[in-house]
């Protein structure tokens, strides 16, 4: 982790190429996640070019829903972090086609690592995939502080 703080982090007009979600990518997520002051929430509904095994989800992708789910939460609770850890339990089966609920939110902070937790689910709350994440603080909210955008994607252009 010693060499992560040179990293940099700032938006430039490269950072819609995000798989996750950058507008720009044209195989990406697309995810816009909305901050309601205590979790990160997004829809998705993967298409074909996202399976695995004919019509199934791969299970690739389950785990960057969750990834990006649980950054999005660092970053609007905290600040511009990276994922430094993750662990994923995959649930049952999600279908091509079917529309997904990926919901994120903070367990605990420190001066230099936000732990995090995520689901996704099925729009009726059926558990597809979990996952518990700690990432590493880059740089914290001290100017303007994330949640005052709430219901913004932060992977937009402003």
């Amino acid at each position: 982790m010693k060499n992560w703080t040179d990293l940099s982090l700032e938006r430039s007009p490269d950072y819609q190429g995000c798989f996750g979600c950058g507008s720009d990518n044209p195989f990406g997520l697309k995810l816009a996640f909305k901050w309601d002051g205590q979790m990160a929430r997004a829809d998705f509904t993967p298409e074909k070019n996202y399976q695995g095994w004919p019509g199934l989800v791969h299970g690739g992708i389950l785990a960057c829903l969750l990834d990006e789910g649980m950054s999005y939460a660092a970053l609007f609770a905290h600040g511009l972090c990276v994922t430094a850890r993750m662990q994923i339990s995959l649930k049952r089966p999600a279908m091509v086609g079917e529309p997904l609920v990926i919901s994120s939110s903070v367990k605990r902070k420190t001066r230099k690592l936000v732990e995090t937790s995520a689901s996704v689910t099925l729009k009726d709350g059926t558990l597809v995939a979990v996952a518990t994440g700690t990432h590493f603080v880059v740089k914290t909210n001290t100017d303007k502080p994330l949640e005052q955008e709430s219901g913004r994607n932060w992977g937009q252009s402003a």
